[in-house]
């Protein structure tokens, strides 16, 4: 596929991690976390563009769900993570269930976030809040009387 102006390649996918050797690889790198992923890095030691693949475990929710969460992490990682990624590097974004509910343009902000944490070797300091449907915590003290 050849790309003719840059516009077209913003908007085209960025290149996937497929083999679970690959995913494995990344494990031993470095760790971002969020409210929504898990963000691992690792460096390949070349120049070629920077890959991604994205894991969701059946813990994250029913196919449905998981599918849904895939496809908005994707599309996150389409719009902002290429621009922010590094060239040799291999990132895999873990997918948590916040990922659902969490608004996109914040989503999108976190993906880059992340990654620019990832190199730098910060720590990502945002918490999330919680659902308005959550209920709230219970208090544990003992009463009097």
């Amino acid at each position: 596929m050849t790309v003719s102006s840059p516009l077209e390649a913003s908007l085209s996918p960025p290149v996937g991690l497929t083999k679970r050797a690959e995913f494995l690889a990344c494990n031993k790198g470095r760790r971002t976390a969020t409210g929504a992923f898990t963000l691992q890095e690792r460096r390949r030691g070349d120049e070629a563009p920077a890959r991604f693949g994205f894991t969701l475990t059946k813990k994250t929710g029913g196919a449905v769900d998981r599918n849904r969460m895939r496809r908005r992490l994707k599309e996150a990682v389409r719009l902002v993570g290429a621009k922010h990624a590094r060239p040799g590097s291999d990132y895999v974004l873990i997918g948590l269930r916040p990922a659902l509910s969490r608004p996109f343009a914040a989503l999108c902000d976190d993906v880059a976030r992340a990654i620019d944490m990832s190199a730098t070797g910060a720590k990502f300091s945002q918490q999330i809040a919680p659902a308005a449907s959550a209920a709230a915590p219970r208090d544990r003290r003992p009463t009097d009387g």
